[in-house]
């Protein structure tokens, strides 16, 4: 008994102290689809692609009184280094996380050296896709939750 804690220990600081697993973009299917969320006034919708070709492609877009005030463009790609997660925001650069934890429902994304976030998480909870971005923003911990619910997807 104590040679599986041991491994499993094992796995669990190599996974921590690589910053990476060994999921694959296959492993992501539970986040293809639409998903929708609306609060305080504001609707967030985020599609994504299902797993093709090492990749996923997703994007987002907010809308608050009709017109479009945010969007992103977002990729989860099978790169040599790792499974990545490619954020491209309005009005903002680039940013790349790397996968560091993955269950059969959730995947956990980090960057330490992002602004913010420098973590995001997807868990799927029947017909809820959970996102959160956490990390430090001037000093404070911060985090903000959006359960998305799946919708039908409209052409």
């Amino acid at each position: 008994m104590q040679r599986v804690w041991a491994l499993a220990i094992v796995g669990a600081l190599t996974v921590s102290v690589c910053g990476q697993t060994s999921a694959t973009t296959a492993d992501l299917a539970f986040l293809t689809g639409c998903w929708k969320l609306e609060s305080n006034g504001r609707v967030i919708e985020e599609h994504w692609m299902a797993p093709a070709g090492g990749s996923l492609m997703g994007v987002s877009r907010t809308v608050a009184k009709g017109k479009m005030v945010e969007f992103e463009f977002l990729q989860i790609l099978d790169l040599p280094e790792g499974l990545t997660y490619v954020a491209r925001p309005s009005g903002q650069p680039e940013a790349k996380f790397k996968a560091t934890t993955k269950t059969a429902d959730e995947i956990v994304f980090e960057n330490p050296t992002h602004d913010f976030p420098q973590r995001i998480r997807y868990r799927l909870t029947g017909n809820t896709l959970n996102a959160r971005v956490e990390g430090t923003m001037n000093g404070k911990a911060r985090g903000m939750d959006f359960p998305f619910a799946r919708v039908s997807c409209s052409l």
